[in-house]
C-alpha cells in the first residue's frame, strides 16, 4: 500500500474527512505505543513489579542519589526567592511573560506556603531550629525519601506524559470502554487511562493525567475531583512495599485482591454521595468541553475510535513543542508543588508523630473495629486516620500489632483511601481541581468507612 493512500474509516462510501492516510495512523500508533510500554506495561525489573517509567526514574535517581536532597533544598529556596520577587515587586521582565507570571506571581496563602516549605527545607537540611521540623520522621521524610522521588519521578513522568495522553490513546480507549465507564462510575471512558497509570505506576501520575485533562476540557469539574479521589490507586509497587513492611508477603495476591474489591466499591459508592455528587459538569472557563465519544450511528467503536484517535494525534503540535510544554510541566512541579509537599507534608507529619490529634480523632473508630471482631481495636484505630497525613504511616503505626488478621485490615484499609496531604492531596490543590481541603478529608472518611466492613469481612475470610 502507497504510505499515502487513504484508508476508508467506514465501508460504504465514508465522507472525506472520514479517512486517513497510513502516516496519519501512524503518527497515532508509534507514540501511543511507546506510551503504552513505558506507562501501562508491567515489567519484573531487579525483582519487583515496576513500569519503563519507574525504571527510568529510578536510574535516575541512584545516579545522583547523595545530591538529591541538596537539589530540592535549592529549588526550594530558589522557588521561594523568585515568589517573593513576583509577587512583592513584580518586575516587567517576569511578569510580561505568561508562564514565568503564573509560576511566580502568587496568591498571598501561596506564597507563604511556598516560603514555608524553602524555610522547612533549610531547616532540615542544616538541622537548625525547631526538632519537631527537621526531626527524621517529619521533615527528614519530606526531604530525603519524598522530594528525591518527585523530583526524578516528574522529570521523567513530565517529558514523556504527552505519549500517554496527546496521541490519541485516550481517545481511542475513551470510545471503546465509555459505555462502561458511564453507567458503572459516570465517566467518560478514557479516565481508563488515568486508572490503569495509578495502578501500574503511581498514584501522582493519575493526579497529574487527571489535571491536564481537566485544564484542557476533557474532564468536567465533577468528573476531575471523582477520577482524582476515586482512581488515584496505589501502584502495585508501593503495595508490595506496604506488605514487605508489615510481614504480609505471603498473603500478597489475596492482599492485593482485597484491595482492588474493596477499592472498586468505594469507586462506585463514594460518587453518588456528597461532597462529590453535589460536583456540577462544568469545564474549565475560556476552554469550554472538548470530549467527544459518542459514537455516530451505523458506525462501529473500532472504526469511530480510531477516527477520533488519529485526528488527535495529528492536531497535536511538533515534537519540539511538545517538548516544551514538557519542560515547562517539570518545572511547574518543581518549582510550584514540591515547596507546598514540604511545607504541607511537614506539618502533617509532625501532627501524627508529636500530637494526640489522631489518637483522638480515632476514638469512633474503636467501637466499630470491635463490632468487625479485630483484635487490638485501640492499636488500630489511629491507623485509620492518620492515612490522611501520609499513606506510609498506617503501616508504621500497624507495623507493632501482633494480630495478622488485623494487620492486614490496616495496610488494605491505608491503599483504599488513596488521599494523603503528603503528596496526593497536595497535587489535587496546586493542580486546581475542585476540590478543598475539607472535602479531600471528608472523601478520605468516605472510602474509610465504605472499605473497612468490605475488608474486614474478607480479611476473616482469607486470614481467619
Amino acid at each position: 500500500m502507497n504510505r499515502e493512500e487513504t484508508m476508508p474509516l467506514l465501508d460504504d462510501q465514508p465522507p472525506a474527512d472520514t479517512s486517513y492516510s497510513l502516516r496519519q495512523l501512524l503518527i497515532f500508533l508509534i507514540p501511543s505505543l511507546l506510551g503504552v510500554l513505558l506507562f501501562l506495561t508491567p515489567i519484573v525489573y531487579e525483582e519487583k513489579v515496576t513500569i519503563g517509567l519507574g525504571v527510568m526514574a529510578d536510574a535516575l535517581k541512584a545516579m545522583v542519589s547523595d545530591q538529591l536532597p541538596a537539589i530540592a533544598t535549592a529549588l526550594l529556596l530558589f522557588s521561594a526567592a523568585l515568589g517573593l520577587l513576583g509577587s512583592l515587586l513584580k518586575p516587567r521582565w517576569l511578569t510580561e511573560r505568561r508562564a514565568l507570571n503564573d509560576l511566580f506571581v502568587l496568591h498571598p496563602l501561596w506564597l507563604g506556603l511556598r516560603v514555608l516549605g524553602a524555610l522547612f527545607a533549610a531547616m532540615t537540611f542544616w538541622q537548625f531550629g525547631p526538632e519537631w521540623i527537621w526531626n527524621a520522621n517529619t521533615g527528614g521524610v519530606v526531604l530525603k525519601d519524598l522530594a528525591p522521588v518527585l523530583i526524578t519521578f516528574f522529570l521523567v513522568a513530565g517529558l514523556i506524559l504527552p505519549l500517554l495522553t496527546d496521541y490519541g490513546l485516550m481517545e481511542f480507549c475513551g470510545t471503546l470502554v465509555r459505555n462502561v465507564f458511564r453507567k458503572v462510575f459516570g465517566l467518560p471512558g478514557r479516565s481508563a487511562i488515568d486508572a490503569i497509570a495509578s495502578w501500574l505506576g503511581s498514584g501522582t501520575v493519575g493526579v497529574l493525567i487527571t489535571a491536564q485533562q481537566y485544564q484542557k476540557g476533557f474532564y468536567s469539574a465533577r468528573e476531575a475531583a471523582v477520577i482524582a479521589t476515586n482512581f488515584s490507586i496505589a501502584s502495585i509497587a508501593f503495595s508490595l512495599l506496604i506488605t514487605s513492611f508489615m510481614k504480609l508477603d505471603h498473603l500478597f495476591v489475596p492482599f492485593y485482591l482485597t484491595v482492588v474489591v474493596a477499592g472498586l466499591a468505594a469507586a462506585i459508592i463514594t460518587p453518588r454521595i456528597p461532597p462529590l455528587s453535589w460536583k456540577k459538569d462544568d469545564y474549565v472557563a475560556g476552554v469550554g468541553k472538548q470530549i467527544r465519544e459518542d459514537v455516530p450511528a451505523g458506525t462501529s467503536l473500532l472504526r469511530w475510535g480510531l477516527l477520533q484517535a488519529v485526528r488527535r494525534a495529528n492536531a497535536n503540535p511538533s515534537p519540539a513543542q511538545m517538548v516544551k510544554i514538557g519542560v515547562h510541566n517539570v518545572v511547574d512541579i518543581w518549582l510550584g508543588l514540591l515547596p507546598l509537599v514540604m511545607a504541607i507534608g511537614t506539618v502533617s507529619l509532625a501532627i501524627a508523630e508529636f500530637t494526640p490529634i489522631f489518637n483522638w480523632l480515632s476514638y469512633p473508630f474503636v467501637p466499630l473495629l470491635e463490632l468487625l471482631q479485630l483484635p487490638e481495636a485501640a492499636k488500630a484505630a489511629p491507623a485509620m486516620l492518620v492515612g490522611f497525613a501520609d499513606m506510609f504511616l498506617p503501616a508504621v503505626l500497624g507495623k507493632g500489632i501482633e494480630s495478622e488478621l488485623t494487620r492486614f485490615v490496616v495496610a488494605c484499609v491505608s491503599l483504599t483511601q488513596l488521599i494523603y496531604m503528603s503528596e496526593v492531596g497536595v497535587l489535587i490543590i496546586k493542580a486546581k481541581l475542585p476540590l478543598n481541603l475539607l472535602e479531600l478529608f471528608a472523601i478520605f472518611i468516605i472510602r474509610t468507612l465504605i472499605t473497612l466492613p468490605i475488608i474486614a469481612l474478607m480479611a476473616h475470610w482469607i486470614v481467619g
